[in-house]
């Protein structure tokens, strides 16, 4: 189902309940019960806990986002990383040299097409990409330098090369979901509670508390649904890309 269909749906039936629940509560209420008499204490606690609720869902968006960032930079830097490496061998034998940018496109080529799909799937890496990136790992280290020159380049390369290295190990950390499902727990109970407290305001069925309870619930739905959206930073929403190695590594999709 689209993401956009999830919104909509979940919009909606956030506005339905609010209406239905304050239509049902109209009409079973009693005749004498006067809206106006509403204590100030719960008008009190309306208010901060929609305060308080705000504050919550404004860190859990700003939480996810920044780890949406966090995940985008990762395969930055092992872009970046892969790239350095192919660039500095060039002082290398021809033979070592096409043998190590053999291994980063081919390992570049399986994350943009393979692995980026696993991820997107299932949240993981692949088991293959880790044997490609160790065999880039083996080329480099297991080459002694024949002069000066390469020497100088030989402590380098290792260095791009544990940077690839940690930021893969980083990248497949960020596939899974960033909010723990206690705070979930919070976020769903949080919004039940604020716009239950709506009705302790005992809102009649006129049109304008109507339209106003809706676009309350409505977009209470509407966060919840964009930190959901942001929740997967590889594979929901506005998801963490491989441009970075398709820039890089034009080539990489064949």
């Amino acid at each position: 189902m689209p993401e956009w269909l999830v919104l909509t749906l979940a919009m909606l039936a956030a506005c339905a309940v609010v209406v239905v629940i304050t239509l049902v509560r109209d009409r079973t209420a009693a005749e004498d019960e006067d809206p106006s008499e509403t204590p100030d204490v719960i008008e009190y606690m309306t208010m901060w806990i929609g305060v308080v609720y705000a504050i919550v869902l404004g860190l859990a968006i700003a939480g996810v986002w920044e780890a949406r960032g966090l995940a985008q930079d990762h395969v930055r830097t092992e872009a970046q990383a892969l790239h350095e490496i192919s660039e500095r061998v060039r002082v290398y034998p021809a033979e070592v040299r096409d043998r190590v940018r053999g291994d980063v496109n081919a390992y570049v080529g399986h994350v943009v097409t393979t692995e980026w799909k696993t991820m997107t799937d299932k949240g993981k890496v692949t088991e293959r990409g880790d044997e490609l990136l160790e065999r880039l790992r083996v080329d480099l280290t297991d080459y002694e330098p024949r002069s000066d020159f390469e020497a100088q380049a030989y402590q380098p390369l290792l260095d791009q090369m544990a940077a690839a290295d940690q930021a893969r190990n980083d990248r497949a950390d960020s596939t899974g979901p960033t909010m723990p499902g206690v705070v979930w727990f919070g976020l769903v109970a949080g919004a039940v509670v604020t716009i239950g407290m709506v009705f302790a305001l005992q809102i009649r069925r006129t049109a304008r508390e109507l339209i106003l309870a809706g676009l309350f619930s409505a977009l209470i739905a509407f966060l919840l649904f964009l930190i959901w959206d942001f929740d997967a930073p590889y594979s929901r929403g506005i998801t963490a890309s491989a441009d970075p190695f398709l820039t890089l590594f034009p080539d990489a999709k064949g």
